[in-house]
């Protein structure tokens, strides 16, 4: 694979993982792997500029991208991340995984991604405002209902997505609802949106609980990340009996072997804005939440948490990625010698790009479905998504994050081939 002259060499990176993640699935491509360069080399990167007036009268300038990895298979699809560590090689991951993703899940779209290197907790509601705005007349001629299509991320919601949505079409001139997803609902977003991710990883987690014979109402859970995605998880499996023993964000680390009531915690969090200080369990060191005693793993915070260091203290049967990216190819080998399963995150964490999909499709039609109707389509979508790469790894004989590469590129690189060059 040639390399790119803008990427820089950490092999530790968001980027170089995704890169290690392909080259391990090129042997099982075949013919196909003629076009695996596509894999490697993103579409289209765009880096821009957003001066901001802040409420004190001062001007601040912050760096914005928006990166479409491969629109082969649609238009782009992919979330808005604000957040101070965000950079170009990060976004070109994230853009990357989601053309995976939506290639694994079936969907018509190809991967994109945006972000904006701020800390929106430090931003007043009206500074936040301008700077959605500005970003999202920067990246305007990138983005539409049929080119690409944000959805949030981390440090952006709904009503962020409201604002880019009344920005493109104010520039536009017409109301465009489908120009991005994970609206709110009076103004085009889908019912199950907000849990819809957590909800994925949650239903995947349970059918591959159910191939390994975990009975998940008598299991342990640990959930790293208690954002959305790691708060509904939790609150789904509390739900349906097992223990969540475990649980750690960016301020504390909980344990509670009795396992942890998490609604009180989610109503603390909300309260507090983080999960530290809840009474009624152990504040333990961070770097024990991975040597505790669990069945069931959920890391659904950043990228990169599980090192091989890490890997090899785990005592879990079967980690479900609800974050892009948790796990380093290095940990990958460790848990594959350790017999444990990885659920990875272009299946489990899927549920949200896949309502966002049943969003979109409600945009364009007018007519829009009931909660009990999206969730039974992603239900059946996730475990049919996991049960397809189940059994191709049986069949290959390799790893689900490998079979769910190989049945992507395939995909993906099918579409490429019969498309062809232009010119």
């Amino acid at each position: 694979m040639s390399e790119l002259s803008y990427v820089a060499g950490d092999r530790h990176s968001a980027w170089s993982t995704y890169l290690t993640q392909v080259e391990r699935v090129l042997p099982l491509l075949g013919d196909l792997s003629r076009w695996a360069d596509t894999l490697t080399h993103p579409k289209r990167a765009l880096i821009v500029d957003i001066p901001l007036e802040m409420d004190d009268g001062t001007v601040r300038h912050f760096e914005g991208y928006r990166v479409q990895h491969n629109l082969s298979r649609g238009p782009g699809k992919g979330g808005v991340r604000f957040h101070p560590d965000v950079t170009l090689q990060e976004v070109m991951a994230l853009s990357a995984w989601m053309t995976v993703k939506c290639a694994a899940l079936n969907l018509p779209f190809g991967g994109a991604k945006g972000g904006v290197r701020v800390d929106p907790t430090q931003l007043s509601h009206k500074e936040l405002e301008r700077l959605t705005r500005r970003y999202t007349s920067e990246i305007g001629n990138m983005i539409g209902p049929q080119q690409d299509i944000p959805a949030p991320d981390v440090g952006t919601n709904a009503q962020v997505m409201a604002w880019m949505m009344d920005t493109w079409s104010m520039n536009v001139g017409a109301t465009t609802t489908g120009v991005v997803t994970g609206k709110p609902v009076h103004l085009g977003g889908s019912l199950g949106r907000v849990k819809a991710t957590g909800r994925g990883v949650f239903v995947t987690g349970c059918r591959a609980a159910e191939m390994l014979d975990i009975d998940v109402v008598q299991s342990r859970v640990a959930v790293q990340g208690f954002g959305n995605v790691g708060s509904v998880s939790a609150e789904l499996f509390h739900a349906q009996g097992a223990k969540v023993v475990v649980v750690q964000d960016h301020s504390a680390t909980l344990y509670l072997p009795t396992g942890l009531d998490i609604p009180a915690l989610q109503a603390w969090q909300q309260t507090h804005g983080s999960i530290k200080g809840f009474p009624g369990a152990d504040h333990i060191a961070d770097e024990h939440f991975w040597t505790q005693p669990y069945d069931i793993l959920v890391p659904a915070a950043l990228e990169g948490q599980i090192t091989a260091e890490r890997a090899r203290l785990l005592q879990c049967r079967l980690i479900i990625e609800g974050a892009n990216g948790p796990t380093l190819p290095e940990a990958d080998d460790v848990l594959q010698q350790r017999g444990i399963a990885v659920v990875p995150d272009v299946i489990a964490n899927a549920g949200g790009v896949t309502v966002s999909y049943f969003e979109w499709v409600q945009d364009f039609s007018s007519f829009f479905w009931s909660e009990e109707e999206i969730n039974q389509r992603l239900d059946s979508i996730m475990q049919n998504a996991i049960d397809t790469v189940w059994h191709k790894a049986e069949a290959l004989d390799v790893t689900l994050r490998t079979a769910a590469y190989a049945l992507a590129c395939e995909r993906i690189l099918l579409a490429r081939k019969d498309r062809g060059l232009y010119p």
